[in-house]
């Protein structure tokens, strides 16, 4: 039952539990329970509301940020991560393979406050190496959600 209700809350955060007991066939005090531990257990971390700032006069810019670190003898990333993560400016960190360690997602102003976020504080820690930093130009489509709908030309052909 847990994943099923992880599934539709995932999908729809606003869902009503009554809701989700219907669809589940089971009482809304079982949903409710079950949701309560786990986000006791830490298995829902939060809920979020996706917006789309393009359509609003809200001016942001979002980076991913590629970083190299040394890990830490009997840390390994773990520690390196919690400094990182700690910054209000980091949305979100991933720990990764390939090239590089750690993928860091930002939000910020302008260019240039993520470039002084990047200069001054990431770049500036020890165990750093090196960093990467890519801006999203466009979102199309984020945690599974299109974002930006293409509007269809409602308009009448007319041919001479």
């Amino acid at each position: 039952m847990r994943e099923k209700i992880l599934a539709i809350l995932e999908t729809n955060n606003k869902i009503e539990l009554a809701d989700v007991a219907v669809m589940l066939g089971v009482s809304e005090a079982e949903v409710a329970n079950e949701v309560a531990k786990m986000e006791q257990e830490h298995i829902i971390c939060g809920y979020h509301t996706l917006i789309n700032w393009d359509k609003t006069s809200v001016e942001k810019v979002t980076a991913l940020i590629e970083v190299k670190v040394t890990p830490q003898r009997g840390n390994g990333f773990d520690a390196i991560a919690e400094k990182i993560y700690n910054y209000n400016e980091v949305h979100a960190l991933y720990l990764m393979s390939g090239g590089f360690d750690f993928t860091v997602i930002i939000e910020g102003k302008t260019m240039k406050e993520v470039a002084l976020f990047v200069a001054n504080k990431l770049a500036t820690q020890e165990q750093v190496l090196s960093t990467s930093t890519h801006f999203v130009l466009k979102k199309y489509k984020d945690h599974g959600t299109v974002v930006d709908v293409p509007q269809s030309d409602e308009r009448m052909l007319v041919t001479p």
